[in-house]
């Protein structure tokens, strides 16, 4: 996760908030094309896991699963999940070879920099297996800033996130758009983009 301050005080403050807001009984659809492409019992990382939700999904789904967040109450909620083993770590903190087949970064890398973007991508295809999948999603628009809970974002365009990912040796499979009243209440339109790292 994200090293800002301010990003991470936000977090911690209203992690149980986030929990109610985006905790559901079944996984979302997103989630359960994710779960689909991982190997029954495959080894997944949750990056930036939250209350650990999508981690409890994962590991009701026999998947073994990894989660880190850089917030400790969010951590703390992640590890009262069945199954769920939640750390708490930093993006930077990402130096696995080969471990993972899957890794979910769902709504957590639009925290770091751009600047930081594409060093964070290369750590996840290193720490993927050939044919490892990822998934991402990210808020579309430009530059950076705060919302009004004090959150730092980084906004993308489809297209730049497609060249980042591509650069760092994924190939996407897969691409959806829409748009969520989150947190601070404004509705933002979101891309989610699915890719597997190449063989060889």
């Amino acid at each position: 996760m994200t090293t800002d301050k301010e990003t991470l005080a936000v977090y911690d403050a209203r992690a149980e908030d986030y929990e109610s807001r985006f905790a559901g009984d079944a996984p979302s659809a997103l989630l359960q094309r994710f779960i689909n492409a991982v190997p029954d019992g495959g080894r997944v990382l949750d990056l930036g896991c939250g209350p650990g939700s999508a981690a409890a999904h994962m590991a009701a789904a026999d998947l073994r699963v990894d989660a880190t967040d850089a917030s400790p109450e969010m951590v703390r909620l992640a590890q009262a999940k069945p199954g769920v083993t939640a750390r708490q770590a930093t993006f930077d903190e990402l130096d696995a070879t080969a471990l993972y087949d899957g890794i979910w970064a769902n709504f957590s890398l639009l925290h770091a920099t751009r600047a930081d973007l594409p060093r964070h991508l290369d750590r996840i295809a290193k720490a993927l297996k050939d044919a490892g999948v990822f998934h991402i999603g990210m808020k579309t628009g430009d530059g950076e800033g705060r919302d009004t809970l004090g959150r730092r974002y980084t906004y993308v365009r489809a297209k730049e996130l497609r060249q980042m990912l591509e650069a760092a040796g994924l190939d996407i499979i897969a691409q959806d758009t829409g748009h969520e009243v989150g947190l601070s209440g404004s509705d933002d339109w979101w891309i989610v983009l699915m890719a597997q790292k190449h063989h060889g």
